[in-house]
């Protein structure tokens, strides 16, 4: 992964006499500063890549019939959709900051919709995101604060950087499309004021001290375009240190389990590499990938499941991944292949693109879930905790909810377009991702160049680039040569360069004339993939593309509204199939229509595989409405063999990825998922929506008060109130102790506290009672359960009543009520 040897191959020309040369290349090199496009400035280690201009790219294809759904999905409906992009008293929008709305959901939505609206071209889309960002620039207090006054005190008196940290992301995107250099001066202003607030008051609650790398991404940004004319110079780069101080340390590991923060955080080390110059730092980021993907994420698509966190020995592939993770993994991607020139960035970007990123939403873009995992067969809005950690309705499509997925999806697709080409530091191009497009650019001395990319790339093998220049012009095209590639060709109008290898960048120089053409074919063979961590599990890919079976979708509208609805996706047809490995499968190209406008629609599948499999009749649904977790492969079955249809991961939106190997004469006898004893009925005065009170009893012991893996209960966003919690009996119970595990999550920046008091109710002979305490206490200890006993009583129901602490919620993580006898 860190190689760096060239190994050399020539192109014959076309008339055999002349020969044209140019290398292969494991990770591109830096050789010079490009003239016309912005990369790292000194001592920022040099960047092999550097972005081009928004509008210097032109999606087309399926590409662009993507973009126009997100537009035209509420994505870029949000605003009539989302309440918290309700302009009125929006604190964004205010001059002074004052108002309502103001956390994160503005900036997460606007930094998609700004590149969406600039990537399409569309003025209408584009004046609607200056209306946005402009009162934003304008309203830049003196000392350099930007954005809703609430954040600049909110944590007990500190300021929360997080929401800003989205804002000056939108910022960049905003000025790579209108060039408007007010932004680099609000920029300038907000961090020489980041710089000026004490240590003790920087990034110290939960999700900016988490997240610190988003924030010097954009330092580095301001750094390499702000010049010292301007105000600019090195006193960013001790902005640089100060966050990394002062934020979490991602150099130490996989230090913490939530999906997003991972996504987005764990290149922090790397970010901190192109500073100090430390391989060590660089390899970290690597190392913290493989290690999550290793433990959790032993599934097709690029993953790893973390419905909310990931959750120690929670590694079926049915768990999930929450989608804002997927929009930041591939930003994350699309930065580390700028910054490293490594081709494993984009052909992880590519997997979690094609993969998993189309099945989060429906085909039209017009709704989204919460969660999506590799195996998942049914799609409703029941409550699936603690199969997966979040409760409530997580799995359906709804374009009303999922708060910060809701905000934060669109900007997948706009930003996986912005990187399709990128300017080289020796002033050429290189193709980083593959969809069809059109990009122009300087190279060369100054040439103006286009290309057109011509391919149904990634449900075929053949990319064709046509060239048009202003005038001839001697400068390198890099291609992709994607790793699962062992066998690529490329042809320079119409001649082949013999070449071998995988994983590495086809660089061609020479000197280049409108009318040339490349051609480069990718060939795609059937995969299969043995996953150790799931018990001997396959996964089948063919050249970027996973493969699902093929399930029936019924989807049944289940709220929403008229031109909004959500929907429950039910399957048609049986899902719970292995495969039997010992006949081939076969592929078969299906109709590619280039106009059809939803690309990832079942309507739209190119291409299919035919495998082999039998039907395994004790894998069902568990008691949570979820695939059972895999057991031991090959799966011991009599049922018999017949023909099953996969089909490309990304066009499935009930989907079976990772299937049990089958035999009829040797393996393992499955047995009928074991279900659990139900949890104790149970109600409350109040619960929130993402909470539910099946945790009080689902038998899980907490490793903390703060533990966010486990599923909890919790009276949020309740504050200072009286609330209950009572488990409902169906017959009297002597009762003599109960002992209850308070949720706490100060340590991680939440606004949940063990209560001020509790006491115990329960309810004898149809009335309540207040039990008589006679050992232990109302204690709130954290970090353990606290224990009450009382005189034996008789009763049907008891009942926690708990007073809240003033400015604070509280919860429970679980809930003991033993029997004391008959």
């Amino acid at each position: 992964m860190f190689c760096t040897t060239i190994a050399f191959f020539i192109l014959s020309s076309h008339r055999g006499g002349a020969f044209l040369s140019g290398e292969l290349v494991p990770k591109l090199p830096t050789r010079g500063e490009n003239h016309f496009y912005v990369g790292n400035r000194p001592p920022l280690m040099p960047s092999p890549l550097e972005r081009l201009p928004i509008q210097a790219i032109e999606p087309q294809g399926w590409l662009q019939s993507e973009l126009t759904n997100e537009a035209h999905g509420f994505t870029g409906n949000l605003m009539h959709i989302s309440s918290f992009l309700n302009p009125k008293n929006n604190a964004w929008l205010s001059p002074t900051g004052q108002g309502v709305n103001g956390w994160e959901e503005v900036p997460y939505w606007l930094r998609g919709y700004v590149d969406l609206a600039y990537v399409r071209r569309d003025p209408k889309m584009i004046a609607v995101a200056k209306k946005w960002v402009e009162p934003m620039i304008e309203g830049q207090e003196s000392d350099g604060w930007f954005g809703p006054r609430s954040n600049k005190t909110l944590n007990n008196g500190a300021p929360d950087l997080w929401p800003n940290m989205l804002a000056l992301q939108a910022f960049e995107s905003y000025y790579l499309g209108s060039h408007d250099s007010r932004v680099l001066q609000l920029m300038k202003k907000y961090f020489q004021w980041e710089l000026s607030v004490p240590k003790s008051q920087f990034v110290k609650s939960y999700w900016e001290n988490m997240r610190v790398a988003d924030n010097i991404a954009s330092v580095y940004w301001l750094y390499d375009r702000l010049p010292r004319s301007e105000g600019g110079g090195k006193w960013m780069l001790a902005l640089v240190k100060k966050l990394a101080s002062n934020g979490a340390d991602w150099s130490k590991g996989v230090i913490n389990l939530h999906g997003v923060n991972f996504a987005q955080s764990f290149r922090e080390p790397a970010e901190i590499s192109f500073l100090n110059g430390n391989r060590s730092d660089l390899e970290a980021t690597y190392s913290d990938l493989a290690a999550m993907r290793h433990i959790y994420g032993q599934v097709p698509g690029g993953m790893y499941g973390a419905d909310e966190n990931a959750r120690p020995g929670m590694t079926d592939p049915r768990q999930a991944t929450e989608t804002c993770a997927l929009v930041e993994m591939m930003m994350s991607d699309e930065y580390m292949l700028e910054k490293t020139g490594d081709p494993f960035w984009a052909d992880h970007c590519e997997d979690v693109t094609f993969n998993d990123l189309p099945a989060s939403m429906t085909s039209n873009e017009k709704a989204l879930h919460y969660l999506t995992a590799p195996n998942m067969v049914e799609l409703d809005h029941g409550n699936k905790a603690p199969g997966i950690q979040d409760g409530g309705p997580m799995l359906d499509y709804d374009p009303y909810d999922f708060r910060c997925c809701q905000h934060n999806s669109g900007m997948g697709w706009p930003k996986f377009a912005e990187h399709l080409w990128m300017a080289t530091s020796d002033n050429g191009l290189a193709a980083t991702l593959y969809a069809p497009s059109k990009v122009s650019a300087r190279v060369g001395a100054g040439e103006w160049v286009m290309i057109r990319e011509k391919t149904q790339y990634p449900f075929r093998s053949h990319l064709h680039f046509s060239i048009g220049l202003s005038r001839p012009g001697k400068f390198p095209l890099d291609f992709r040569i994607p790793d699962w590639c062992s066998h690529p060709s490329l042809f320079v109008n119409g001649h082949r360069a013999s070449i071998s290898g995988s994983g590495n960048w086809m660089v061609v120089s020479r000197v280049w004339k409108s009318g040339d053409f490349v051609d480069l074919h990718l060939p795609m063979k059937i995969q299969t993939k043995d996953w150790q961590g799931q018990k001997g599990a396959v996964s089948v890919k063919r050249g970027p593309l996973w493969y699902s079976l093929k399930i029936g979708e019924d989807f049944v509208v289940d709220g929403g509204t008229k031109n909004w609805p959500a929907y429950d996706v039910h399957p048609t047809t049986p899902w719970n199939y292995g495969l039997d490995l010992h006949k081939p499968m076969t592929f078969r190209k299906l109709p590619v229509d280039e106009n059809k406008t939803l690309p990832f629609s079942e309507k739209a599948i190119p291409e299919v595989l035919t495998a082999y499999g039998r039907s395994i009749p004790q894998w069902k649904l568990d008691q949570y409405g979820l695939v059972a977790t895999l057991q031991p492969s090959p799966a011991l079955v009599e049922s018999p063999v017949r023909k099953l249809t996969l089909i490309p991961m990304g066009f499935a939106r009930l989907r079976l990825s990772v299937f049990p190997v089958v035999s009829d004469h040797h393996g393992t006898a499955w047995k009928m998922p074991r279900l659990p004893e139900p949890p104790i009925p149970a109600v409350a005065s109040h619960c929130y929506g993402g909470d539910t009170v099946n945790a009080l009893s689902d038998g899980i012991h907490p490793t903390s008060s703060d533990d966010q893996a486990k599923n909890r209960f919790t009276w949020w966003d309740h504050k200072g109130t009286t609330e209950w919690v009572e488990y409902k009996y169906s017959a009297n119970h002597l009762l003599s102790s109960t002992s209850v595990y308070w949720f706490d999550d100060k340590p991680t920046g939440g606004e949940c506290r063990v209560p001020q008091s509790w006491t115990v109710v329960v309810r004898h002979n149809h009335h309540w009672v207040p039990v008589h305490v006679t050992a232990g206490g109302y204690t709130t200890k954290l970090d353990r359960y606290n224990k009450v006993q009382f005189l034996p009583i008789k009763a049907d129901r008891i009942r926690l009543v708990a007073k809240l602490k003033d400015g604070y919620s509280g919860g429970i993580l679980q809930w003991n009520c033993p029997f004391a006898g008959g």
